[in-house]
């Protein structure tokens, strides 16, 4: 696939993405790029970096979503929806049009592995990719993870491994990618404005599956939402290790616990690893992850010691589930990246039931709220709704709590907030000793910050001043 010459090539974007996959298309020079084109859509203007592009004989045009001549290939950033009327005109001027994600595959096919979800990867992908380094092998971890796959195809060692986070926006762009091993998480509504439907939100996550051959491993959850997906690839006759928290699957590929170990058995032969206590990842959803990692891990050589005291040595990353402070007896818990409610409803299961003071709300993304207040109901002592989001959480759920009230003998308590720093206040007033403030929004960030990480750090800056007010 490298050798071959790519002709005349548009790409789509003048973010982060569009500018590496320029820089790459440069670097290859004109023996197999013809033209390089760049558009950056409608609200896109010249800048001193489109002036760079230029000056490396780059055609750049901004301010229109209206593509105009012929191209070989485009290559779309992962923001542009490929349902809208930017990337629909650019479509109708190539011969084909594809991701990064998939351009860097072609580029660099070989000793790749696909982990998606709609919570989740980022986790199990730096856990994946730790497995594999800590065993000796040369890995590093790509793409929605922050770290584009095209950029590292240069410099890439033989025989190491992309461990590459693939979102349902990255996937929509692929055809021909085949991952060694393919990781599905879970699947739960979100980014249904990019996709327009839930159904297109699924096809695009099912795609991480679509090249694989009988000598690869897929690797999916038993969650219901993924039995037909399961059932394909089995009338595929791919292997397919199934990750079960709750009981043994009983195939010959699966990986789940069993009197509180994690056991992985890879086409019959078991390895047992360490107890769920052992994890310093917490929460049935972080159990999921570490299964899903193990199993990978042992796919390709790892050793079971090996995999077991990696999974015991793992660290929470920042942002999720992430602890960043005692105050008063009081813990305090960064999970900014939930920024979904399957998200939270995984995060609860992390910690003590009726110990929990939740903090929810942010950008409102419109999405059912049922098995959400549910949840919390289950889990939580008091919850501060904040943000654009927070007066509807505070409704559903205090219609929630009023219907179930005759049946529970507890109160939840809910209060509503502004911004982040009074809602970290009042989630203060209402905790006590053993309790856990935890910040897990369910919601976007935009109404208040930049993304989900600037909330989060913004969230342990004010947990720190309280802290050091108290030392005072």
């Amino acid at each position: 696939m490298a050798a071959r010459n790519l002709g005349n090539v548009l790409v789509l974007g003048l973010g982060k993405t569009g500018f590496a996959v320029c820089d790459y298309l440069v670097s290859l020079g004109t023996s197999r790029v013809s033209s390089i084109t760049v558009y950056g859509g409608a609200a896109s203007t010249a800048t001193k970096k489109t002036a760079e592009l230029e000056a490396q004989g780059i055609r750049v045009v901004v301010g229109t979503d209206t593509v105009e001549g012929s191209y070989d290939l485009a290559i779309s950033s992962p923001g542009i929806s490929e349902f809208c009327d930017f990337f629909c005109s650019a479509k109708a001027h190539c011969a084909q049009i594809i991701g990064e994600p998939e351009f860097a595959f072609r580029e660099s096919p070989a000793h790749w592995i696909g982990i998606t979800g709609t919570n989740g990867k980022t986790t199990t992908t730096m856990l994946t990719c730790t497995l594999l380094q800590q065993a000796g092998m040369a890995a590093q971890a790509v793409g929605n993870i922050g770290t584009l796959s095209i950029s590292k195809v240069s410099a890439r060692q033989t025989d190491e491994w992309f461990v590459a986070e693939l979102s349902s926006f990255q996937l929509a762009g692929t055809s021909t990618m085949h991952p060694r091993v393919a990781v599905l998480l879970n699947i739960t509504p979100d980014h249904l404005a990019w996709h327009t439907t839930f159904k297109n939100y699924r096809d695009a996550k099912e795609r991480i599956f679509a090249n694989l051959g009988t000598g690869d491993l897929a690797i999916a959850s038993a969650d219901d939402n993924l039995a037909s997906i399961v059932q394909c690839l089995a009338a595929r006759k791919i292997r397919t290790c199934i990750v079960d928290v709750t009981a043994d699957p009983q195939t010959p590929n699966a990986a789940f616990v069993h009197n509180n170990m994690l056991v992985v058995r890879l086409d019959g032969t078991e390895y047992k690893l360490i107890s769920v206590d052992e994890l310093s990842i917490k929460g049935e959803h972080n159990i999921q992850n570490a299964l899903a990692s193990a199993a990978t891990a042992l796919e390709l050589g790892v050793s079971a010691t090996c995999v077991a005291q990696t999974l015991a040595s793992f660290s929470p990353l920042e942002h999720r589930i992430e602890p960043v402070g005692q105050l008063n007896g009081v813990t305090f818990v960064n999970d900014s990246k939930a920024t979904n409610t399957d998200a939270v409803i995984k995060a609860l299961t992390a910690f003590a039931p009726k110990r929990i003071v939740l903090m929810v709300g942010g950008h409102d993304k419109g999405t059912d709220l049922e098995d959400f207040c549910q949840a919390v109901l289950a889990s939580c002592k008091a919850v501060v709704c904040f943000g654009e989001a927070g007066k509807r959480f505070q409704s559903e759920l205090a219609a929630a709590a009023a219907a179930t009230a005759a049946q529970s003998c507890t109160q939840l308590e809910i209060v509503r907030a502004q911004h982040l720093a009074d809602a970290l206040d009042c989630a203060c007033e209402l905790a006590v000793p053993k309790d856990t403030v935890l910040l897990s929004p369910a919601c976007s960030s935009f109404d208040e910050f930049s993304g989900y990480e600037e909330r989060g750090r913004v969230f342990k800056q004010l947990v720190a001043a309280k802290m050091q007010e108290r030392s005072v």
